[in-house]
């Protein structure tokens, strides 16, 4: 029955979408942060191409007022999930308005609030729809021209799609109106108000490129956003069709639900992304910010007809993005990267038996896998006849949608590639061809030696030492020597010692990393060598080294603690919050628990992000330092909109409840907690 309803629906869409072309919206909106509503008035243009009697518009839990076509009343019904004009629609053009008030349970977020001065508010149209705050089409195949007003208080920046066509004074608001002159998908659609302050560089095409930050991050702005404008260039070249919108803009969000969202003309992405120089060594926006760019093309400038068809979208973004990386690091990163995807592929390939071409594919096929699968048509049938395929792809389906033998005809116009092969071994069959794929990888001399080291993994130290030690005093790339420490792990200490002195001094961030991972307890006579990496220009090595320091010289303990206790980390506090652990651990280290304690306890509040606030609850609860406020903090956090991190609260509830004296806690606070919280312990207690 259910499949019955949905095959209903879609045949319903799919005829109003041959009956009904919507051109252009203007919507005008006020939004309470307080009380999380969204009102405003809406006019959207349409063409009837076909007699029809009822348009339907999607709206999740709106009300809606004042509704005319052609400023004349209409009859309509309010489903609750659609507004439906009910009217004898015949051939022509025609004007819809109505004024609407929506409170939207997802796709619009919430982030902090005016009280404590860290407002954020942002959307997230994809997998969520943004008929939750915008009257507007889950249907992709919908293409509107968006323009969006919004009023809103003058102490904050309000960003849209598209370019700033309008911003006055009014009392103590502000109205700013975005104006788009192409269609778009509704999923791309967004918002984003916050305490912004921004810098523009240009493209060599002359495109304004926006970079925003909060103004407590100047200083990370460079590290956080470098390579940006090299990599516009580099993407407008490679693709070969002109950036489609009139302006750029990326904006880091506060607990953004994902790396970040290429809505039409405006990146939004995670502040997880937003990093100091010695950050940027672990954790960069490089490959986030080429693949969330490239989609402006492969998914807002042409978009998948559907979820089958999803790979055009993630698979080319995943594609550009490690071509962009490989312009900036070189070879060896970019043929590292797709081993590392081919790795994952091949273990993927074990259990997951659905193809790229399904809309139930896994993100790992969609991407990695759709990336691969381009890789291999390039190295195919050469990178002009590539290039000139896509050129034609964009030149016939410009703001249009596809599917994915759309593309390959464009492929076949240019070659005599057998694109039917091509799709049965890489879109149509769940396997990854090991054999194709280590015939690319193999061009590459680094790929070829860590090809070879991996062949030696089951033979004896004393058989391959010589070898080990000859590569790692090489200049062979890091990768490499890192598959050599990895293989070292289970070894005698005393037969890999002098290797893994010379895996230090290399003095690369990646291969002093992972001696710092392979060990647990640390030797006495490797004590001090394995000190050094305490000065690591890594806030991931600090981490490492810091507790099994830590954890394997307690007489040694103060002086760690001593050398560590002005560490922060990123911006998630990975470093204070171990500090703070390992010093609240520590037997007379410190005469001010409490206060340490409380400093712990106030980063898993809602006072942070999500990150940070795992962070801490992980080391409150591994250390033990667990009091009714880290309970009721822990609690929170089974109601955030992070699914992660609800989900992390709700399986270390689960643990804890079978102690009992936590569980009596946990009773005990229950009365004290908000609704949603004491529905999630309730749930929780009775399982």
């Amino acid at each position: 029955m259910k499949y019955l309803l949905l095959l209903i629906c879609t045949i319903t869409f799919a005829q109003q979408t041959k009956s009904v072309d919507f051109k252009s919206v203007l919507g005008q909106i006020t939004i309470d942060p307080k009380e999380r509503l969204v009102s405003g008035a809406i006019n959207y243009h349409f063409v009837v191409l076909k007699p029809i009697d009822t348009i339907k518009i999607d709206a999740q839990n709106m009300t809606f007022s004042n509704l005319k076509i052609n400023d004349k009343d209409i009859n309509y019904i309010n489903t609750g999930k659609q507004l439906q004009l009910i009217f004898q629609f015949q051939k022509g053009k025609n004007c819809l308005s109505f004024e609407y008030t929506a409170s939207p349970k997802q796709t619009m977020y919430f982030i902090g609030s005016k009280a404590t001065n860290n407002l954020q508010i942002w959307t997230q149209g994809q997998g969520k729809y943004t008929s939750n705050w915008f009257p507007s089409f889950d249907d992709v195949n919908e293409k509107v021209v968006f323009n969006l007003g919004v009023t809103f208080d003058a102490n904050y920046q309000v960003i849209s799609n598209g370019i700033l066509q309008n911003k006055y004074k009014n009392n103590n608001n502000i109205y700013w109106e975005y104006r788009m002159q192409k269609p778009m998908s509704s999923y791309l659609l967004m918002l984003a108000i916050g305490k912004f302050d921004k810098k523009i560089e240009f493209s060599k095409s002359g495109i304004p490129l926006e970079m925003y930050y909060e103004p407590n991050t100047l200083a990370d702005f460079e590290p956080t956003y470098r390579y940006s404008k090299q990599i516009f260039d580099f993407l407008e070249k490679e693709i070969g069709v002109k950036y489609p919108w009139k302006i750029y803009k990326q904006i880091p969000a506060r607990d953004f639900l994902y790396g970040g969202m290429e809505n039409t003309s405006a990146t939004l992405f995670s502040t997880h992304y937003v990093v100091d120089s010695t950050g940027f060594e672990d954790r960069n926006y490089t490959n986030v910010n080429a693949h969330e760019l490239a989609h402006q093309w492969f998914g807002d400038l042409v978009t998948a007809q559907g979820g089958r068809h999803h790979w055009l979208q993630e698979g080319f973004a995943t594609y550009y993005a490690l071509l962009s990386e490989k312009a900036i690091y070189g070879n060896d990163y970019f043929y590292s990267k797709l081993y590392e995807y081919a790795q994952e592929l091949k273990q993927a390939s074990k259990t997951d038996t659905i193809p790229v071409m399904n809309e139930k594919a896994s993100s790992l096929s969609f991407y990695q896998k759709g990336a691969w699968a381009l890789h291999v048509l390039r190295d195919g049938i050469g990178a002009e006849a590539f290039k000139k395929a896509v050129q034609n792809y964009f030149k016939k389906y410009s703001f249009e949608n596809v599917n994915t033998q759309e593309f390959l005809a464009e492929i076949k116009k240019v070659s005599n590639y057998d694109v039917v092969n091509f799709s049965k071994i890489w879109l149509e069959t769940a396997a990854f061809n090991s054999q194709i794929a280590n015939d690319l990888l193999s061009k590459n001399k680094s790929i070829q030696a860590l090809l070879e080291i991996n062949e030696l993994r089951n033979k004896t130290l004393l058989e391959k030492k010589e070898l080990f030690m000859k590569i790692l005093q090489s200049d062979a790339y890091f990768s490499v020597k890192e598959a050599i420490v990895y293989q070292l792990k289970t070894e005698k200490f005393e037969d890999k010692k002098d290797l893994l002195t010379l895996a230090l001094e290399t003095n690369n961030t990646q291969v002093r990393q992972a001696v710092a991972s392979i060990f647990n307890k640390i030797p006495e006579d490797f004590r001090k060598q394995y000190e050094s990496l305490l000065d690591d220009k890594s806030y991931q090595t600090q981490e490492i080294a810091l507790y099994n320091l830590w954890n394997s010289f307690p007489e040694h303990r103060f002086e760690y603690l001593d050398k560590s206790k002005n560490w922060i980390g990123f911006n998630d506090y990975n470093l204070r919050t171990l500090w703070l652990s390992l010093a609240l651990s520590t037997t007379n280290y410190s005469v001010n628990k409490a206060i340490l304690i409380n400093e712990l306890i106030n980063y898993s509040s809602p006072n942070f992000e999500a990150t940070t606030r795992q962070n801490a609850l992980e080391k409150l609860i591994d250390f033990h330092l667990i009091n009714d406020a880290v309970l009721k903090n822990l609690v929170n956090s089974t109601t955030h909109h992070i699914w992660q991190f609800s989900k992390f609260g709700r399986e270390s509830i689960r643990i804890l409840l079978k102690n009992q004296e936590i569980r009596v806690s946990f009773e005990r606070i229950l009365p004290n907690l908000g609704e949603k919280e004491q529905f999630q312990l309730n749930r929780l207690l009775k399982e």
